[in-house]
């Protein structure tokens, strides 16, 4: 079992934002390069959404439930049928997109015992959490040319240190695709 982050990043390490949804100033930044530098399978997750489990937040579930139910694509098709856990003391109701339920009991109770891979999107408070319990083995990582300065960071000041072994990297489009593992301790 791994618990796998993917994110849309700036160069300089942004991930607030990228679709413009939260209506900050400087958001959109990731969809202003184009759809097709966003649409599909650009993480490469493959089988593992066949085979593993979405780990979300609420507000990351709440705007996925808005867009991904009425796609109809292969990507989509994985996305609507991979089971969906939500991290929420507020939401109660998860009807709206279909495998999705709300998380019984404490986050990282649910991740040590999951017996599949857990997929980690969006969600930065989750995974800033993950991150400081050392519960994350991989991060895919899909950097656009953008420089922001200002929003939140997916490795903050106060992130623990990490090394961190580079997989891979693709472009694809104007992006980079990268894929980092935990280091061997």
């Amino acid at each position: 079992m791994s618990v796998i982050v993917i994110e849309f990043t700036t160069l300089d390490g942004i991930v607030s934002d990228p679709d413009g949804s939260a209506g900050t100033p400087l958001g959109g930044w990731a969809f202003r390069h184009g759809p097709e530098a966003v649409a599909g399978d650009k993480f490469r997750l493959g089988s593992t959404l066949d085979d593993g489990v979405l780990l979300l937040g609420r507000r990351t579930w709440q705007l996925f439930s808005r867009i991904w139910p009425g796609r109809t694509d292969p990507f989509a098709e994985r996305m609507n049928a991979v089971p969906k856990l939500v991290a929420s003391r507020t939401l109660t109701d998860t009807s709206a997109w279909a495998n999705s339920r709300v998380l019984d009991g404490e986050l990282f109770d649910a991740v040590k015992h999951k017996q599949r891979d857990i997929v980690v999107t969006g969600s930065l408070d989750i995974v800033h959490q993950l991150m400081g319990a050392d519960l994350v083995d991989e991060y895919r990582l899909l950097t656009f040319p953008t420089v922001l300065g200002t929003g939140q960071r997916l490795f903050p000041a106060h992130c623990p240190n990490t090394d961190l072994e580079c997989l891979s990297a693709e472009r694809i489009g104007t992006a980079v695709l990268t894929r980092h593992r935990r280091a061997a301790r």
